[in-house]
């Protein structure tokens, strides 16, 4: 009995000892990058430069996999589910924390079934509009959308997605009611909003920016508190006509939950020198976006905050997502 107690002492002491040997040798082979939306989508955009200066931080390359549908859903399930080695990463946005409540069933649970490793970037969306549309401004597409109860209709990247959230919190606060639309991603609803199929879309500020400047679709509002740095002639929408009003699309950096803890620290502190990077700085800001590094503690209590939060708006708008 003793003999066998001591050789059990022995081989956790010994598997102790290996563990990190074997983490140390991380990365040895490609990490996946995980995004649940289109190419081209804001989150897509902020990924693929986070991807390439990661991948030469840590001498392997991230390679963005883009698994869009079910409201980013796909994605998040299946990097829930992968082994918690570190090769394979969700990119993740405020989707996430909404869809935690909005879904009636998820085969995965946000704050149980990840890792934090780092929150990325924050920016707002922007209300955006076809330029044929008579409004010209939040005022006037709240007094037009009245009067055309149900006539109009409104885009987004899936059930429970940020942006849907952003047009679902605008039509609680105003009154009004619209038809929603859902796309793959943020590219196509913009086609279709540039070809007049839907009448607006709280876009991600990244994708419409060249939209905007081309004069291809009408900026009303951005959804954040303060204006926007690239747009600092398109008032906040609390600004203009729904005080109150304020929603952000931010990005964060998650594994599976069983990762080690060396390998989620190693992940992290390339994330976040990439993130401190001038010239990764300078490309978010020329879109939009503002970098935000953070410890995984920080973005573990951030995912907790926003996921609380959003359950109280999705039950106060009366959300559920089958």
């Amino acid at each position: 009995m003793v003999k066998n107690a001591a050789r059990i002492i022995m081989f956790e002491a010994c598997a102790l000892c290996v563990t990190p040997g074997w983490t140390q040798g991380y990365p040895a082979k490609p990490v996946r990058m995980v995004v649940g939306f289109s190419a081209g989508s804001t989150t897509d955009l902020i990924g693929r430069v986070l991807a390439v200066k990661m991948g030469d931080g840590l001498g392997q390359q991230v390679l963005v996999d883009n698994r869009p549908g079910a409201g980013a859903n796909i994605a998040a399930e299946l990097v829930a589910k992968a082994p918690p080695d570190g090769y394979m990463v969700l990119l993740a946005n405020a989707g996430i924390a909404t869809g935690a409540t909005a879904y009636v069933k998820l085969n995965f649970n946000a704050l149980r079934d990840f890792a934090p490793v780092s929150q990325v970037s924050a920016t707002p969306h922007i209300l955006v509009t076809h330029p044929s549309l008579p409004p010209r401004n939040v005022k006037e597409l709240i007094a037009f959308t009245r009067a055309r109860p149900g006539a109009l209709n409104f885009a987004s990247t899936g059930h429970g997605n940020s942006d849907h959230l952003a047009a679902e919190l605008f039509s609680y606060m105003t009154g009004l009611k619209m038809v929603h639309v859902t796309y793959k991603g943020g590219p196509f609803a913009l086609n279709d909003l540039i070809t007049g199929q839907v009448a607006m879309y709280f876009a991600g500020l990244p994708v419409a920016l060249p939209f905007i400047k081309a004069g291809r679709v009408r900026p009303l509002g951005v959804t954040g508190a303060k204006r926007a740095t690239t747009l600092p002639e398109v008032p906040t929408i609390a600004e203009a006509g729904v005080p109150g009003y304020e929603h952000i699309l931010w990005g964060m950096l998650l594994v599976p939950a069983a990762t080690p803890k060396d390998i989620v620290a190693r992940l992290n502190r390339e994330a976040v020198k990439v993130l401190g990077a001038a010239d990764v700085r300078e490309r978010y800001a020329a879109m939009g976006v503002e970098p935000a590094g953070s410890t995984p503690e920080q973005a573990g209590a951030y995912l907790k905050s926003e996921t609380d939060k959003y359950a109280k708006v999705v039950k106060a708008i009366g959300l559920r997502i089958e």
